[in-house]
């Protein structure tokens, strides 16, 4: 068996403190950032915030970001998202892309998803729905739908 035995002298512990202050900031600097609460995207000049959605009322400004005036009461479902992408889902998450969002950090996770009707798109033929979906108090998708005969699906910019 071998044994060490170090003296703590004043010069050794400060180079043992440096040290490990050294290995934390490195340790600090190597670990991934997966969600950047300062996502933004630009719309019309101005920075749309997806973060800090914990009410209706966030939920609503949220969207007038975007020009949508939306019926106050949504419709509200817990939904779980796949853990693995089907082509269709795959083809929502292409539109989450160009406005600068991606589902795939939060396959297999439960968000709640909020319907809103639309009551100021006046060039579309029959109901348009206003959709973003919330995991932890943060925009994580969304879109604008219209589910008739010659229905769409765009970006909330309306893309």
């Amino acid at each position: 068996m071998f044994i060490y035995a170090l003296r703590a002298t004043t010069l050794k512990l400060f180079g043992i403190v440096l040290l490990a202050a050294v290995l934390l900031v490195s340790l600090a600097v190597m670990i991934p950032v997966y969600g950047d609460d300062t996502l933004a995207a630009q719309a019309e000049g101005q920075e749309i915030s997806y973060v800090k959605i914990k009410t209706n009322e966030d939920r609503i400004g949220f969207l007038k970001q975007f020009g949508w005036e939306v019926q106050e009461t949504p419709e509200e479902e817990e939904v779980r998202l796949p853990a693995e992408f089907d082509r269709v889902f795959s083809s929502y998450n292409e539109i989450q892309k160009r406005q600068g969002l991606d589902l795939t950090k939060y396959a297999g996770r439960k968000a709640m998803r909020y319907t809103y009707k639309v009551i100021n798109k006046p060039d579309a033929t029959g109901d348009v729905y206003a959709t973003v979906i919330v995991y932890k108090n943060r925009i994580i998708g969304g879109d604008l739908c219209s589910p008739g005969k010659d229905g769409f699906v765009l970006t909330l910019e309306g893309k």
